[in-house]
């Protein structure tokens, strides 16, 4: 099954990849988000996934989520002159965990993190609010399945540090959405989405797995035609996507404003999913958005 599931990856991307190169598109441009105490490099990989490079500036420690492309990670550590420790897995699908086993042989002892037995070259397997350090670096892990039975997002803070933390979500919650219910349920999407990370403190940063802004907000707009938030997220991430840059990162508190995933306690998104009960929204609008033709404006 797991054969099939990378099997079926490598076509799809291939295709989306062609289907991109016919449009246009090229990769969004690499990004560093600079702080006082951590540095983000935001690493483009395949065709819409991102990577992430984590750096404790103050001991030069390195951790990297996602890295499905093993030799852009090591050339980007050599070039920052970094350390690289540390795999922070969110799940096991292809396009996220199929660079392990090969980056581990490019750089050996590396301590790879995640929370299920699928993710390949898995050193540390872990589970809800577990937590280890990267420098001087704190990093939470938090159990959000759904999309996967063993999605893992990571909270990354530096403790009485001036920096907002940092959430890396994988394909939990995306800028404007969230992933596809492939493994769990909407009560486990909504828990993922509102009691774990909604709690989060709001100036926290979301690093997502995708570059699936524009079409998440084509729906938003759907879903609340008369929400300003949407709109000018929308006009902003036209912009930055016309000139290769990423949307990422986004804040927990813009999410609560045009994320119709993390609005369903609102009364403007129950009233468009005919529905009076969080949960019971959520399952509508994820139904609605799995067929939802996306507009080409």
């Amino acid at each position: 099954m797991v054969h099939g599931h990378r099997l079926f990856c490598r076509r799809s991307l291939a295709a989306l990849g062609v289907a991109c190169a016919r449009r246009g598109l090229g990769l969004r441009k690499s990004v560093t988000v600079e702080q006082n105490a951590m540095k983000v490099e935001l690493l483009p990989a395949l065709t819409d996934n991102y990577m992430y490079l984590i750096i404790d500036k103050d001991t030069r420690e390195a951790a990297i989520v996602d890295p499905v492309q093993p030799q852009k990670v090591v050339e980007t550590v050599r070039k920052l002159g970094v350390k690289l420790t540390t795999v922070l897995t969110t799940h096991h699908h292809w396009d996220h965990a199929g660079g392990n086993e090969k980056l581990v042989k490019l750089e050996p002892g590396l301590k790879v993190y995640g929370g299920d037995d699928r993710i390949g070259a898995l050193t540390h397997k872990v589970t809800h609010l577990f937590t280890l350090q990267v420098g001087s670096l704190h990093v939470k892990c938090l159990s959000t399945p759904c999309h996967t039975s063993g999605h893992i997002c990571y909270f990354v803070s530096k403790p009485g540090g001036p920096d907002p933390p940092a959430v890396f979500t994988g394909d939990t919650l995306f800028v404007a959405g969230c992933g596809k219910f492939y493994e769990g349920t909407a009560d486990e999407m909504y828990k993922a989405l509102l009691e774990v990370l909604g709690r989060l403190p709001p100036d926290t940063r979301v690093y997502c797995g995708h570059e699936y802004t524009i079409s998440n907000l084509k729906f938003a707009r759907h879903v609340e035609p008369s929400n300003t938030s949407v709109q000018e997220k929308l006009a902003w991430a036209k912009e930055k996507y016309a000139i290769g840059e990423p949307t990422v990162p986004s804040t927990l508190a813009e999410e609560f404003t045009y994320n119709p995933f993390m609005r369903v306690r609102e009364k403007t998104v129950q009233q468009h999913a005919g529905e009076s009960d969080p949960v019971a929204t959520m399952r509508s609008i994820r139904r609605e958005k799995d067929q939802f033709k996306v507009p080409s404006d």
